[in-house]
């Protein structure tokens, strides 16, 4: 499996697993096509629970890995998807006091037994 297909599974159990514990999916793989420079960035799942929005971040890898997907991670990554999740609330006439946070779920598949161990880091960026 390619790694950009083990994102993608990644990102589906992710949203599998959401809808489980009850949150509305909004959004997938959102980026906004006003944003320009240095800014640029997606975010995986766009959720609603309860009253809350939440941004989430999904890193996926193999079982055969040494770090953890989380740790994945950067700065900048995280100043992006801040950014992204203001244009997100901003396109959606959402005002920026609703509450809303950045969550990372981390999915850690393994491929011979086809099983997955999944993590949800709530309010994980800020």
């Amino acid at each position: 499996m390619q790694s950009k297909q083990i994102g993608v599974l990644g990102e589906k159990i992710a949203s599998d697993f959401l809808k489980k514990k009850n949150y509305q999916i909004l959004d997938r793989n959102y980026s906004s096509k006003k944003v320009s420079g240095p800014i640029r960035g997606e975010i995986d799942i766009i959720a609603k629970e309860k009253d809350a929005f939440h941004f989430v971040e999904v890193k996926t890898l193999t079982s055969d890995k040494i770090i953890s997907p989380e740790e994945k991670i950067d700065f900048q990554k995280e100043r992006k998807i801040i950014k992204m999740a203001e244009y997100w609330l901003l396109e959606n006439k959402i005002p920026f006091d609703t509450k809303w946070q950045i969550d990372v779920i981390s999915v850690i598949i393994n491929l011979n037994s086809k099983k997955a161990k999944i993590r949800h880091f709530e309010n994980a960026i800020f």
